[in-house]
């Protein structure tokens, strides 16, 4: 009797603690909710290969988590860590590949650069009286800035010997994700066991009081935000490594997902709260969410909804939990320290794996089969859906595989290298067929195909070509072409002469390097026509509108203008006003709809029409093709067009 009684004390009390560990730990709840969800609606989900990717999409984000948990918790912010991690990559490749400084000297420059960038952000806020936000949000500038002008806004080859860290050991387990677990080690052992740890909760509590306890406020913050800059340095070089290359627009908005994990994690923007294993949670959430939400072969459109409403909901938990009288940990980073609960760390961590391996064990039973059979699926990777020629070809994709009757996944990459390896590593471990991508950078873009080669699954290039990889086939037009035939046809246009403008498209991409170059040897035949500006307006309209109208101010006299996009030309012609197809030429680039429009009009003089309904239509049909085990054309050359009001009819 006495034994059943102890018996049922103890399951009672290990209840007790499954619910107080989930109560107390609102991100550890919502990331054991979302892999038990993901895990019954997905059979792909669980995979040992899947699990890896979740991993590796996770680390760079987690890397730079880590050090902004620095700053959060000694109540600042960061937001130049994205900057900072692209720069301190562009000054290793550019200083080991441009340069020949040896290897290990690149790799130390790096990381000063990183550090430096810290010191510079510590020094405004503790001695220049800059409220974070700003001296941070200034260096996000500079450090962008400085990375685009030291790679001339190209992507830079990353050294073979660095790239390693991109890499597996022993053929599966993924370097970035040992870089993560290490930097996570570390910023633990500095919260919980270090002065500068107990000095960033002193700070983030009260800044006040630990001045007047003694501690030198201004030198504490000098190391905190040297740390984040260090960490930045780490993730930028782990992220360059992956994708072989530094990009100078690479981790573009990763502080915002860097600043969500550690607030998903527990953390608290007004200081003196946060832990490495809540930013680590933080940071798994957010990869399990995008990982998922591929794999169930959700809206791209809607996927940024979703995260949004998860995100949201995961800090709600937690506000929750602390209205109800449960506070965490604060001093002391590792879990349990610092907390005024009973129980050693340890046991709650155990208890922690218990519950995932127990959802991951549920999770296999009930659905252990893969997703794979049945409708063949298709999955298709585009560099953004923020500009209607890809919204066209992925009409154009859609259509024909409604024809064709096999399912496609559509995800937009956001112009992020990163982004887009991560969807075609999910594609591949999801149980696709076959995989089209149109890269936002060839270069690198490489290692993810190389990984779908690896699985033989055939991956079609569209609209621009993939390096150092094999693809089935190339579904394209000639951007340099299409740029050479720009030229042409404005030159002609302003009789051989006059003043013309450029508006350049987001710089590093290979569309824009490619248009740009086909457009200067195209004007080479026109001597008497010069160029007197290019200013980058990123393919986008409002920033077309901008830059043309203060090229304007500097340039009143201008007889022409090519936009490396229709976009951009629309913008330009909108800052134009009257003078739009009467004195001054426009010619854009794609032939989408509102350009076409903007021809038949007379205020844009032509576009160049690459047809990319036709693009995604032709690129799905060949990779119906290779799935079928029949080969296709090495390339698909799509018609480039020059739309004029002469030929518009045709287009319309």
């Amino acid at each position: 009797m006495a034994t059943d009684t102890l018996d049922n004390q103890t399951g009672a009390a290990g209840a007790r603690g499954v619910r107080r560990l989930l109560l107390d730990n609102g991100a550890l709840t919502a990331l054991v909710v979302l892999v038990a969800a993901l895990a019954l609606l997905s059979g792909d989900f669980l995979t040992t290969q899947n699990l890896l990717n979740v991993g590796v999409q996770a680390a760079v984000t987690a890397i730079l988590a880590f050090g902004v948990t620095f700053v959060i918790v000694s109540a600042g912010i960061d937001l130049s860590v994205g900057s900072v991690a692209a720069l301190s990559a562009t000054v290793l490749a550019w200083s080991a590949t441009s340069e020949g400084v040896p290897v290990w000297l690149a790799v130390l420059m790096a990381v000063a650069t990183g550090i430096a960038c810290g010191l510079v952000n510590g020094v405004l806020v503790s001695y220049g009286k800059l409220p974070p936000f700003i001296a941070t949000l200034a260096m996000l500038s500079v450090g962008r800035g400085l990375s685009l002008v030291i790679s001339q806004g190209s992507p830079i080859a990353f050294p073979d010997s660095v790239s390693v860290l991109g890499d597996t050991l022993g053929g599966w387990l993924p370097v970035p994700v040992l870089v993560m677990i290490a930097a996570g080690l570390l910023t633990a052992l500095i919260l919980s066991r270090t002065y500068i740890g107990r000095s960033m909760y002193a700070i983030g509590g009260n800044e006040e009081a630990a001045r007047l306890s003694g501690l030198r406020v201004k030198r504490q913050k000098l190391v905190i935000y040297a740390l984040s800059g260090l960490f930045a340095a780490v993730a930028g070089i782990v992220l360059a490594s992956r994708l072989v290359s530094a990009q100078p627009q690479a981790a573009q908005g990763y502080e915002l997902d860097a600043i969500a994990a550690v607030v998903i994690g527990g953390a608290s923007l007004s200081g003196g709260v946060g832990k490495a294993s809540g930013t680590l949670i933080g940071a798994l959430i957010l990869a399990v969410l995008r990982n998922g939400l591929n794999l169930l072969s959700v809206s791209a459109f809607w996927q940024q909804v979703v995260i949004g409403v998860v995100i949201a909901l995961a800090v709600l938990l937690d506000t929750l939990r602390r209205k109800a009288g449960v506070t965490p940990g604060a001093a002391g980073g590792a879990a349990g320290s610092g907390s005024g609960r009973k129980g050693p760390g340890a046991m709650k961590l155990a208890v922690a794996a218990v519950c995932l391996a127990a959802v991951i064990g549920a999770g296999y039973l009930l659905n252990p089969g893969s997703s794979g059979s049945g409708t063949p699926k298709l999955g298709m990777s585009l560099s953004t859906l923020n500009n209607p020629f890809f919204v066209q070809m992925k009409a154009g994709a859609q259509a024909e595989a409604k024809a064709e009757g096999v399912v496609l996944t559509v995800t937009d990459a956001q112009n992020d290298a990163s982004q887009q390896a991560n969807q075609i590593q999910n594609f591949a471990s999801s149980g696709m067929k076959s995989v089209i991508v149109n890269p936002v950078d060839s270069d690198a873009v490489g290692p993810s195909v190389r990984g779908a080669n690896a699985a033989h699954i055939p991956v079609i290039a569209a609209d621009r070509g993939v390096n150092k990889a094999e693809t089935a086939t190339l579904v394209a037009s000639d951007n340099a072409a299409g740029g050479r035939l720009a030229a042409r046809t404005l030159a002609e246009k302003l009789g051989g002469k006059g003043w013309i403008a450029v508006l350049q498209g987001t710089a590093g991409t290979s569309v824009s390097r490619e248009r740009g170059a086909g457009f200067a040897e195209g004007l080479k035949a026109y001597p008497g026509i010069e160029v007197v500006a290019r200013q980058p307006a990123d393919f986008d309209r409002t920033k077309g509108l901008d830059v043309m109208t203060n090229l304007l101010q500097s340039h009143p006299d201008l007889t022409g203008v090519f936009a490396e996009n229709d976009e951009m030309a629309l913008g330009a012609v909108k800052a134009l006003g009257d003078r739009a197809g009467s004195a001054v030429a426009v010619v854009g680039f794609d032939g989408t709809p509102d350009g076409i429009n903007a021809v038949g009009a007379g205020t844009l003089y032509a576009s160049v029409a690459q047809q990319p309904k036709e693009i995604g239509r032709l690129a799905v049909r060949n990779a119906v093709l290779a799935i079928r085990g029949k080969k296709p054309d090495s390339a698909v050359k799509v018609p480039v067009k020059v739309v004029t009001r002469e030929n518009v009819a045709d287009f319309s």
